[in-house]
């Protein structure tokens, strides 16, 4: 019989890790994250968060890492076939209206990122990153300050139709980007 009990090959702990961090986030919120609930939840032991992080703030980082980089392939892939401004107001339009279809989780996770960000300047490196990703893909029609003016008031629609009882109807928010990209709804 050895000595020491023999250890799980387990390749892939630290990207479960990442997960799992983003699902402890989901349900408990950042202020309730520990390691603790970190490692139960990915089933290791509770030293494999310091072993594969250097300490919490690192592994949170990372999460929110994964999951700005997620949601900004989605946010790509929505607006891959835009080709004018056109275009663009229907691609707008439909991602407005189909973000509060988005998963609780995935908002959840967004939501207490922005706060995050709001005391932790490494978050806000996450953050920057993912909204210049954004305006990124939207340059790819739009110049710099209307793909920056779109994303924003994109976002702001997206959080109010999320956070309402009544989302707002497409010609409502047709009609305010419509504004915003100066095209005739």
């Amino acid at each position: 019989m050895p000595e020491h009990p023999t250890r799980r090959f387990d390749p892939d702990r630290r990207d479960r890790l990442v997960d799992v961090t983003l699902d402890v986030i989901a349900e408990h919120g950042l202020a309730g994250l520990t390691s603790r609930r970190i490692a139960a939840a990915a089933d290791v032991p509770l030293g494999s968060v310091t072993y594969h992080f250097d300490g919490l703030a690192d592994l949170v980082r990372a999460a929110f890492a994964r999951h700005a980089g997620t949601m900004a392939e989605v946010f790509r892939a929505h607006f891959a076939g835009v080709s004018d401004r056109a275009s663009m107001l229907e691609a707008a339009t439909d991602f407005v209206l189909e973000g509060h279809r988005a998963s609780p989780r995935e908002w959840t996770v967004a939501y207490e990122l922005y706060l995050a960000a709001l005391r932790d300047p490494a978050l806000r490196e996450v953050t920057e990153a993912w909204m210049g990703s954004s305006r990124e893909t939207l340059q790819r029609v739009l110049e710099p300050d209307l793909a920056r003016a779109l994303d924003g008031v994109m976002e702001g629609l997206t959080m109010h139709a999320i956070l309402t009882t009544a989302p707002p109807s497409r010609e409502q928010t047709r009609a305010v980007l419509a504004r915003v990209l100066e095209v005739t709804p």
